[in-house]
């Protein structure tokens, strides 16, 4: 398992939970039906799809919000650079976040949808509901994977 550091590519099969500095080359084989959020921050109406993507060593759902919708399409091969996993509902996810950004490119890869990262449930551990924390203890931010 690497963990990608700097411009290096890394593979969807050696991401993790909290994988960061995520750039990877996938290909597009499915895109969930768009719906609109609202946002909890200021009150916003955000627009939020998953796709489904890949490459030879394995799949994972990419939330894409907003502009980025547009951007993809079925079969097209994108770029992310800077990404980012984290865990919702149990299940990995890949992010493009503010300081990530992601680019259609001309390459044909093959996507393994038998090995998809994100079917895994993973525990999140970052709250230990048995323990109450108190202001001092920092142990709360610690994950395990």
């Amino acid at each position: 398992m690497s963990i990608d550091r700097g411009s290096s590519e890394t593979s969807v099969g050696d991401l993790f939970p909290r994988s960061r500095e995520v750039n990877v080359k996938v290909k597009v084989v499915k895109i969930n039906e768009v719906r609109e959020v609202t946002s909890r921050r200021d009150g916003s109406i955000n627009r939020v799809t998953e796709a489904l993507v890949g490459d030879e060593t394995g799949s994972i759902y990419l939330t894409l919000w907003n502009e980025n919708i547009e951007k993809v399409e079925v079969d097209s091969t994108i770029k992310i650079e800077n990404g980012y996993c984290n865990l919702f509902k149990g299940n990995m996810r890949l992010n493009i976040g503010r300081y990530g950004s992601m680019a259609v490119i001309d390459e044909d890869i093959t996507a393994n949808t038998e090995n998809n990262l994100s079917d895994k449930m993973y525990e999140d551990t970052r709250y230990d509901r048995r323990r109450s924390y108190g202001r001092d203890d920092r142990s709360y931010r610690r994950r395990r994977y």
